[in-house]
């Protein structure tokens, strides 16, 4: 196992910057997730790490090996692409084998090899089996099995579920996770996917646009997101988004928004961060799933809006409304019963609120979080 360093690495095509200085550390046996939208730079930056990528600058290594020259069959990784790459004529065992086989592994250790993965994998009774009598998991399974019989320092996994039924991908995003679990392998896996991200990674590093946002725990970037692309990517459904600005004097500052849909009272714990600049325009962020409907009685942002889409979810409704000539999305419980065309009051808690500056972007930073940076 090693761990992987970006060190201010930037890959260029032409004129066109397709990562800018990139920095990251992924620690030895972490499952870490490069996540963002399309054309972000994740899948160069995994390219990169497999040598099928030239770096433009930076440097890049392995353990304490640098190795922005060193050929891809030297560097002691394995990858799992999107496609399942495997070879139709040959059985399973023959290409689970095959890597093996081309490195000249002895035919005992390549015996054991196989047969080890394909318990770890439930492919034990597929062994025999050519690809075009497996099902898209079993197949997936089978790629995910020849990079574990390499025994490799780093996995590299390129959106290895893009290609499954919803339900299919839902086992096997399980199935990854309970092998790094026993593996401990360091693992750095690509996908657009934030709840595969979310469910899966130890860390995740959000990308856009060539540039690193931000990178953290789940949990922490749920919570924390340092800017409003992090907040609006993180999360599903995305979270809620309306302008306001600054308004008041002598200490009674407030936010307002257009229209008297919705209120928004300034948080105590962003006072500071705020200030008290007149006309400042700030961007207030909420998620669904903390859009409360009726007064729970606790001081909050108050939304009154229409609904105009219901979609029933069993335990749960998700709701498309509009407030003041905006579209929200709220997140209630199935026993509220909403129908379109109803009439709402939501309530949202002061402590789930997100302030941002409208010009930056940049999330404006609490009291509370401003302690803990210091601390």
């Amino acid at each position: 196992m090693a761990t992987v360093t970006f060190d201010h690495v930037t890959k260029k095509y032409g004129d066109v910057t397709a990562v800018h200085d990139f920095n990251l550390e992924i620690g030895d046996g972490e499952f870490m997730v490069l996540v963002g939208p399309s054309g972000c730079g994740k899948t160069t930056n995994l390219r990169m790490i497999a040598g099928l990528e030239e770096i433009s600058s930076g440097t890049l290594r392995i353990g304490d090996r640098v190795v922005n020259d060193v050929p891809p069959k030297d560097r002691d990784i394995a990858m799992v692409f999107q496609s399942y790459a495997l070879y139709p004529h040959m059985s399973v065992r023959d290409n689970l084998a095959f890597g093996l086989k081309l490195r000249k592994v002895p035919k005992a250790d390549i015996d054991k090899r196989v047969k080890d993965a394909g318990g770890i994998l439930s492919l034990d009774k597929l062994l025999d089996r050519k690809p075009k009598e497996l099902s898209g998991g079993q197949r997936q399974r089978v790629a995910l099995g020849r990079a574990i019989v390499r025994e490799p320092a780093v996995f590299l996994m390129d959106e290895p579920l893009s290609n499954l039924d919803a339900k299919l991908r839902v086992q096997t995003r399980a199935e990854i996770a309970r092998l790094h679990q026993r593996l401990q392998t360091t693992t750095v896996y690509v996908t657009h996917d934030q709840v595969e991200a979310m469910t899966m990674g130890s860390r995740i590093a959000v990308m856009s646009d060539g540039l690193l946002q931000q990178v953290g725990t789940p949990q922490a970037l749920y919570d924390q997101p340092l800017n409003r692309f992090v907040a609006g990517f993180i999360g599903s459904p995305a979270m809620n988004f309306v302008d306001v600005a600054m308004s008041g004097s002598d200490g009674a500052t407030k936010l307002t928004a257009e229209g008297e849909a919705i209120t928004v009272p300034l948080p105590p714990r962003f006072r500071e961060a705020v200030g008290v600049t007149e006309g400042r325009k700030l961007v207030a962020g909420f998620r669904p799933e903390h859009m409360e409907i009726g007064e729970n009685g606790s001081i909050g942002a108050r939304i009154r809006a229409n609904a105009d889409v219901v979609e029933y979810l069993g335990n749960e409704e998700l709701l498309h409304v509009n407030a003041g000539g905006r579209d929200v999305v709220a997140i209630v419980g199935s026993e509220h019963r909403v129908k379109p065309g109803d009439v709402l009051d939501f309530t949202v808690p002061l402590e789930k609120l997100h302030l941002f500056d409208a010009e930056s972007g940049k999330a404006l930073t609490s009291t509370r979080q401003a302690a803990a940076a210091v601390s």
